[in-house]
């Protein structure tokens, strides 16, 4: 059960004890009355069960058939496997007569393996250089050159370093 299931098992429960009122319960969860009786009625017929959602793992009114996604994505790798979803998007529809959202093209190319979103194309730019076992081993050091007391000194140099070993930090 989700959450907001649960949510609505026990304001089902409370009004079934009578500390809750039908009305009270529709606020609580959102609906009408009338939706809380059907919901009591399919409480004491069907139990906790009763509460779940019917459409739970079915296929969505709106969702294209298997056989147009299959067909989608042979069509990809065989002619368009270099090309991103708009891309495709395009090609389909002018080529093969197919009007899909470059959204649901995507979907479906990741679900295939075929496309790979933005994170999980990136490489490494580099290495990562691991900290050194012992203290002063790597001491990186850098300065600045600059009048850090504006006129009422001479010009001189801020000098920062830091121990690659413990990440200490210190200036001079």
């Amino acid at each position: 059960m989700s959450a907001q299931e649960l949510d609505r098992l026990t304001v089902i429960e409370r009004v079934l004890e009578k500390r809750l009122s039908q009305v009270e319960a529709s606020k609580q969860l959102g609906v009408t009355p009338r939706q809380v009786r059907r919901l009591v009625g399919r409480y004491r017929r069907d139990g906790a069960a009763g509460l779940v959602s019917k459409k739970r793992g079915m296929r969505g009114n709106r969702a294209y058939p298997d056989a147009v996604k299959n067909a989608v994505i042979a069509l990809v790798r065989l002619r368009y496997p270099d090309f991103g979803p708009t891309l495709i998007t395009e090609k389909l529809d002018e080529k093969h007569n197919i009007q899909l959202s470059h959204e649901t093209v995507r979907r479906w190319l990741r679900e295939a393996g075929i496309w790979k979103d933005r994170r999980q194309r990136r490489k490494r730019v580099h290495q990562p250089r691991y900290r050194r076992e012992s203290l002063g081993e790597l001491i990186q050091i850098d300065g600045s050159h600059h009048r850090w007391f504006e006129e009422r000194g001479p010009k001189c140099t801020l000098l920062v370093y830091i121990d690659d070993a413990t990440g200490e930090q210190a200036s001079f």
